[in-house]
């Protein structure tokens, strides 16, 4: 910074970047309290559903350690985002300090990567770049095998009449990982043309395990769900979830007002999995009742 690191702090209270948001009650805005109820139920569907963390459960050695494993995490999650902040909060007042050094119109997810290769000496470059290849190779290995043994194991050995070899089970994993990979491909390369990938990223996770998160509390709550009210449930659920997803992009004029969604779309996965969890909880109460009398 110019004038130094208290500069930084400076600009950055000025613009309100260290603030947690509105502390209004409306749905609509990402006021803070949206943010925090997103934040609790997309963080009980990582824990909860997510492949990528349940495989690492089955590593442990019993379940108290998967406890412990799961709470460290939880921990840990505050002060790595508070990192992740503090870092564009540093560069939007870097660049507030020196906009000479941005190109005009650099979209807010490139600022970064400017900054490393253009303010970083060259060595430190290196490895902040390998640091973030292996990083996302981690990730994206994870994510592939989870969905090569989700695919094998709820689908293709339930559906299959016999029992797969070891030979066959590889191949459908091969396969899988292949397919998988090439579609997170050509969804990478769409979302190069999306401002505010983070943003758009934390939309999907909430229209895509909205359903699922549903389905596990209701599970967990309810040791024996009907069968029918979880159908229905989970229909009620997704129907939920398209309109809040879908509803935006109707025309903003008089005659679709009435039936555009006023919620932020970051309560997607918020209603979608209440929906889910008491309307099957309802049904399977009244189904239980009806069978007692």
């Amino acid at each position: 910074m110019p004038e130094g690191p208290s500069q930084l702090f400076e600009i950055a209270a000025a613009h309100h970047k260290f603030s947690l948001g509105g502390l209004g009650l409306s749905l609509s805005e990402p006021t803070f309290w949206v943010v925090l109820i997103y934040g609790l139920f997309i963080n009980m569907q990582n824990y909860g559903i997510d492949q990528n963390y349940v495989q690492r459960y089955m590593t442990t050695k019993s379940t108290k350690d998967a406890i412990r494993s799961t709470l460290f995490g939880g921990l840990l999650y505050i002060p790595v985002s508070l990192v992740f902040v503090y870092i564009g909060t540093a560069l939007f007042a870097y660049y507030t300090a020196r906009p000479e050094l941005l190109p005009a119109g650099t979209p807010s997810d490139q600022v970064f990567p400017h900054f490393i290769v253009t303010g970083l000496p060259m060595g430190v470059t290196g490895f902040v770049v390998a640091a973030i290849v292996a990083a996302g190779m981690s990730t994206i290995a994870t994510s592939i095998n989870s969905a090569a043994t989700v695919v094998l194991t709820d689908f293709v050995k339930r559906l299959s009449k016999e029992e797969l070899s070891d030979k066959k089970s590889m191949n459908t994993l091969y396969l899988t990982s292949f397919l998988v990979g090439f579609i997170g491909v050509l969804i990478g390369l769409l979302m190069m043309k999306v401002n505010g990938v983070l943003d758009a990223w934390w939309k999907l996770a909430s229209i895509c395990s909205g359903g699922m998160l549903g389905l596990f509390l209701l599970a967990l709550m309810k040791r024996k769900v009907n069968k029918a009210a979880a159908i229905i449930a989970v229909v009620v659920g997704l129907l939920v979830i398209a309109w809040m997803s879908l509803s935006p992009l109707l025309p903003e004029n008089e005659t679709w007002s009435f039936v555009r969604s006023p919620l932020h779309g970051y309560l997607t996965i918020v209603f979608g999995t209440m929906a889910i969890f008491v309307v099957g909880f309802v049904l399977t109460l009244l189904a239980t009742n009806r069978i007692h009398k």
